[in-house]
C-alpha cells in the first residue's frame, strides 16, 4: 500500500491537520492589527488624492508658463516632464503590484480597497518572488534608480533628506546579520493587509517627492509669481502611523515663503503658539482616524492676508504586535519552534521579546526561535517595543500549549523503477529494493512536523514452518549483514517485520516503538 495515497485515511487526516494549522495561524494576525492597517491604508489614500491633486496644479502652471514663454520655461519644463514621467512609471508599477497581490489573495475580482482576506500570509511573498519575474528584486531596484534621480533635481538639503529617507531600502542591521535581502524582509510572511499599506505608503512617498521637485522647479521660473500665485499649506507628520499613548507630531508650514515674516497657523479651530514655530502637537487617547484641517495666514507684500487651507488626516492603531506560530498554538520542547513576532510602525530592530518556560531567540528580523523546557507547562511570550519617543513599551501576551513530541513512525527511503525516491511504511517491496535499502528511518514526518530521530536498534524477525520466531538485531539505523543473510533466504510472498525498534529524540529520551512493518517479499 502506497503511504502517500491522497485517499488514505491516514493521508485525509494530514490534510485535515494542515486545513487546521493555516486557520489558527490565521487567527494569530490580531483583527485589531488587520483593522488598524485598514485605518492607516484609508488614511494614506487621502493623503495621496491631494497630492495627486497638488501636483497636477503645480505642473498645469508650469505648463501655462511655457506656453507663454517657451525659451525662459523650457529647461524647467522639460525636467518636470521627466519628473512626471518617471513618477507616475513607478506609480503605476506599484499599483499592479498591489492588483496582483489581492488577486493572489481574494481571486480575479480582487479590490486593494476592499480586501477579503487581510490576514493572507502568503500572498504578498508569491507575487514580489514568483520565478521568472522577480517582482522584490525588481521594485527594490526601481525605487533606488528613482531615488536618486529626484535626490538630484531636489537643492534642499533637508527636503532631500526626507525624500531619501522615505524612500531608503537600506537593509536593518538583523536583515544583514541574517544575509537577508531587502524584498525578503519586507514581504515574507506578511499579510496582505500590511503589503498593501506598504505599498500605498510608497505611493504617497513617490507623490511627495514629485510635488517637491515640481514645485522647486516652478520655484526656479520666477520665485516672486511662486510666492504670490502657487503658494502652498504643507502638513508633515514625523509619522502617520501612531500608536495609543503616543503624541502624533507633524510640521505645518507654508512653501515658498517670506523667511522675514512669521504666518499665523490655525489646526482644528485653535491658532497655533508662535513659538511653536508651526509644530503641532496633539495627545493620542483613542484609536482611529482623526482629521488635521486649518489653514495659514500670511501678510503680502500690498498689506493684503493671503490665506491657504490644509487638510489631511492621521491613524492612531492599538499598542499591539502579531505573534504567530508555525505550529498553531502549540510547542513541542526539544526541537526550534519557529515564531513570527512583529508589531506594526516598529522596526523589528526595536522589537523585544522574552517567554516563561523556556528560552527565546531571533533568528532573523521578525522570526524568533522558541524552545520550551518542560511539555504540560504554559509558556507565555511576552513582546515589548521601543517606540518612536524613546520609550520602551509593553505590547502583548501571548500563551502557548506545551505538548510532548508526539510519537515517531518507522519508515524506509526507497527508490522506485524510475529512480525517485519514497517513502514506504509497509506493503510489498521488491527484494533486491530491499536489500539496496541501507537503513531504517524514524521521525515525526507528518505533513506538521518534521523531526527526525536517531535509531538505537531495531530487529528483522520472520514465522519459520513451526510458528517460531527468528529474529535478528542491529544496533542503530543501518541493516546488519545478519538481517540481510535473512532477508535473501525468504521466498517470494513471505513476511518478515521490522519491529522492537528503540530510538533517540531531539530531548535525549528514548522511546520504543509498539507497532511493526510487515513487508512483504514481492
Amino acid at each position: 500500500m502506497a503511504a502517500n495515497n491522497p485517499n488514505s485515511p491516514r493521508q485525509k487526516m494530514i490534510n485535515l491537520m494542515y486545513l487546521v494549522f493555516i486557520g489558527m495561524l490565521a487567527l494569530n494576525v490580531s483583527t485589531e492589527v488587520l483593522d488598524g492597517f485598514k485605518l492607516v491604508e484609508s488614511g494614506l489614500l487621502r493623503t495621496v488624492s491631494s497630492s495627486s491633486s497638488r501636483n497636477e496644479r503645480v505642473f498645469d502652471d508650469l505648463n501655462a508658463y511655457h506656453e507663454q514663454n517657451p525659451e525662459k520655461t523650457g529647461i524647467w519644463y522639460d525636467r518636470a516632464k521627466q519628473v512626471k514621467a518617471k513618477s507616475d512609471s513607478l506609480y503605476t508599477y506599484t499599483q499592479d503590484l498591489k492588483n496582483r497581490i489581492v488577486r493572489k489573495s481574494d481571486g480575479k475580482e480582487g479590490n486593494p480597497e476592499k480586501l477579503k482576506h487581510p490576514d493572507d500570509l502568503n500572498a504578498a511573498y508569491e507575487v514580489m518572488f514568483e520565478q521568472g519575474k522577480m517582482d522584490g528584486e525588481r521594485l527594490k531596484s526601481e525605487i533606488d534608480t528613482y531615488r536618486e534621480y529626484i535626490s538630484s533635481m531636489v537643492t534642499d538639503e533637508s527636503i532631500k533628506n526626507i525624500i531619501e529617507n522615505n524612500l531608503s531600502t537600506e537593509l536593518s542591521d538583523n536583515a544583514r546579520e541574517n544575509k537577508q535581502t531587502w524584498e525578503e524582509s519586507m514581504f515574507f510572511q506578511m499579510p496582505v493587509a500590511a503589503a498593501i499599506t506598504l505599498l500605498t505608503k510608497l505611493q504617497s512617498d513617490i507623490r511627495y517627492a514629485e510635488g517637491e521637485v515640481l514645485s522647486d522647479l516652478l520655484k526656479n521660473i520666477d520665485i516672486k509669481d511662486y510666492r504670490v500665485n502657487t503658494i502652498e499649506a504643507q502638513v508633515i507628520p514625523q509619522s502617520q502611523i501612531v500608536m495609543r499613548g503616543q503624541s502624533y507630531v507633524a510640521d505645518i508650514v507654508a512653501t515658498a515663503i517670506d523667511s522675514t515674516q512669521r504666518p499665523a497657523v490655525f489646526v482644528n479651530g485653535k491658532m497655533l503658539p508662535p513659538e511653536a514655530n508651526g509644530r503641532f502637537t496633539v495627545g493620542t487617547g483613542t484609536t482611529g482616524n482623526f482629521p488635521v484641517k486649518g489653514y495659514i495666514e500670511l501678510a503680502t507684500g500690498n498689506g493684503n492676508t493671503l490665506r491657504r487651507e490644509f487638510s489631511t488626516s492621521y491613524s492612531v492603531i492599538p499598542q499591539s504586535a502579531t505573534v504567530a506560530s508555525l505550529l498553531m498554538n502549540v510547542m513541542y520542547p526539544g526541537i526550534e519552534n519557529n515564531l513570527q513576532i512583529a508589531v506594526p510602525g516598529i522596526p523589528s530592530h526595536n522589537v523585544t521579546a522574552t517567554m516563561t518556560n523556556g528560552t527565546l531567540t531571533r533568528k532573523s528580523d521578525d522570526v524568533w526561535i522558541a524552545r520550551p523546557a518542560k511539555a504540560g507547562v504554559e509558556a507565555v511570550v511576552s513582546v515589548t517595543a521601543k517606540t518612536a519617543d524613546g520609550r520602551m513599551q509593553e505590547m502583548a501576551n501571548t500563551t502557548f500549549k506545551v505538548r510532548p513530541l508526539p510519537p515517531p513512525s518507522v519508515f524506509l527511503t526507497v527508490k522506485d523503477s524510475k529512480g525517485n525516491v519514497e517513502k514506504f511504511e509497509g506493503g510489498a517491496l521488491g527484494k533486491s529494493t530491499l536489500l539496496s535499502t541501507e537503513s531504517i528511518t524514524v521521525a515525526i514526518d507528518d505533513g506538521v512536523l518534521n523531526v527526525p530521530f536517531t535509531a538505537v536498534k531495531f530487529d528483522v524477525m520472520y514465522l519459520d514452518a513451526m510458528g517460531y520466531d527468528v529474529k535478528a538485531t542491529a544496533q542503530g539505523a543501518n541493516f546488519s549483514d545478519e538481517q540481510k543473510n535473512m532477508i535473501r533466504g525468504r521466498a517470494k510472498g513471505s513476511h518478515i517485520f521490522i519491529r522492537g525498534v528503540v530510538a533517540r529524540g531531539p530531548d535525549g529520551s528514548e522511546r520504543t516503538i509498539k507497532t511493526a512493518m510487515d513487508v512483504i517479499i514481492n
